[in-house]
């Protein structure tokens, strides 16, 4: 009689490790300064393994508020598969940053920009308007919140791209300076 106690306990015990076991994936609320390298970093992940989980079509544009589904509730792992996959993973996030620096994205304005610009100027218009062409705030107007003098009238997507990349080019010479500027400051 003690036996089947025993050897029902030890099942059930058993069963508690094999759920305790599987990975699950976890909601994240994207906040601003996150980006898919930091998330993919903190969650012991990589970049590929979001952007494919998500469906995201630009691994370079997440939103503040955006919700994320980050890890994988498929696959149990020991705790030796961890820690070879935080190894792999380091790997993979150099990886994917140098390519990262490499690559290039063109967006409605047709200029062309290396992943680090574009990456630079998604953080910006996550914090001026969170990608909303139809953004208002006074006098600034649309995704850049670019003053209404700047784009003449035209407030289409096409020609708010155009002049944006025009103004920071001409004022900061950079998406990358444009965030340098507007960490400091609150604005570019």
């Amino acid at each position: 009689m003690n036996l089947k106690k025993t050897l029902a306990s030890a099942a059930a015990l058993g069963g508690v490790f094999a759920v305790s076991a599987v990975a699950k994936a976890d909601t994240v609320t994207v906040k601003a300064g996150d980006t898919l390298s930091t998330l993919a970093q903190k969650y012991n992940t990589t970049v590929d393994a979001i952007v494919k989980q998500n469906h995201i079509s630009n691994a370079n544009l997440i939103y503040v508020g955006q919700q994320l589904q980050i890890g994988n509730d498929n696959q149990a792992q020991s705790s030796n598969q961890n820690n070879g996959q935080a190894n792999n993973n380091a790997a993979a996030n150099v990886q994917n940053q140098n390519n990262q620096a490499t690559t290039t994205q063109s967006d409605n304005g047709g200029q062309q920009l290396s992943g680090s610009e574009a990456a630079a100027r998604a953080w910006i218009v996550a914090r001026e308007s969170g990608g909303n062409y139809n953004a208002r705030n006074g006098q600034y107007i649309g995704k850049y919140q670019l003053s209404a003098s700047y784009l003449g009238g035209d407030y289409s997507p096409a020609h708010q791209d155009a002049v944006a990349n025009q103004y920071v080019a001409s004022r900061y010479g950079s998406w990358v300076n444009a965030q340098r500027f507007w960490e400091s400051h609150g604005w570019y």
